[in-house]
């Protein structure tokens, strides 16, 4: 279940990352929809009281894999081989795929290419228990905060290709406010905890600013 869309389209682009009833992370996960009721996404984003960093912002990370997921699943027709030759982000920014394991030498690739791997990589991260672990008890391995840091950094790249490449299309189909809200709860998120370097949110630095400036805590 996403925290911002519910079971409002069933249309995403890879599987949906499920967190199992029961777990504490599920818990946790019921805890951040309510507050994000609220529509204060300043206090949505904050660590609850008595709560571990690590458990929340994989919680978080796996919601906005699945956000993502679903916005791109709406524009996937429009995003093409020959359309988005390559994974851009306007004019100024171009990104090449690699992922340190399988393919080690970063590739010029079109965007639903790049997609398509950062997806499915961001997948396989979170369903490593290793990486991921569900169960209580579990602890997180000691470089899970550097290697979730690296799955939202790529998934910020989703949005920064949509908003530069697809904004028309997402407008036409009426998508623009969960686009927006989604964003916006990502980057109060990764403000909160000092997740995504500023440099790595330049092409949508404007937005950003424009996004946060009404907002203080």
């Amino acid at each position: 279940m996403s925290f911002l869309f519910g079971s409002r389209s069933n249309k995403t682009f890879k599987p949906k990352k499920n967190i199992p009833e029961g777990t504490h992370q599920y818990d946790l996960m019921r805890h951040a929809a309510a507050t994000l009721g609220s529509g204060n996404l300043r206090l949505a984003v904050m660590l609850p009281e008595g709560e571990d960093l690590n458990e929340w912002v994989a919680v978080n990370t796996v919601d906005f894999f699945n956000q993502i997921n679903m916005l791109y699943g709406t524009i996937t027709e429009f995003c093409t081989e020959e359309s988005c030759a390559v994974m851009s982000a306007g004019p100024k920014y171009e990104y090449h795929w690699a992922d340190g394991h399988t393919v080690k030498k970063p590739i010029k690739c079109s965007a639903p290419k790049y997609i398509d791997y950062l997806m499915t990589w961001a997948q396989d991260q979170l369903d490593d228990e290793t990486l991921f672990p569900s169960k209580i008890g579990v602890p997180f391995p000691k470089n899970f905060q550097n290697m979730a840091k690296t799955i939202l950094k790529r998934l910020f790249r989703v949005y920064a290709h949509i908003y530069h490449q697809h904004f028309p299309e997402v407008v036409q189909l009426g998508e623009e406010a969960h686009l927006n809200t989604s964003f916006k709860h990502f980057i109060f998120f990764v403000q909160e905890f000092g997740l995504i370097d500023r440099r790595e949110l330049a092409p949508l630095q404007e937005l950003i600013d424009k996004l946060t400036a009404k907002e203080t805590r």
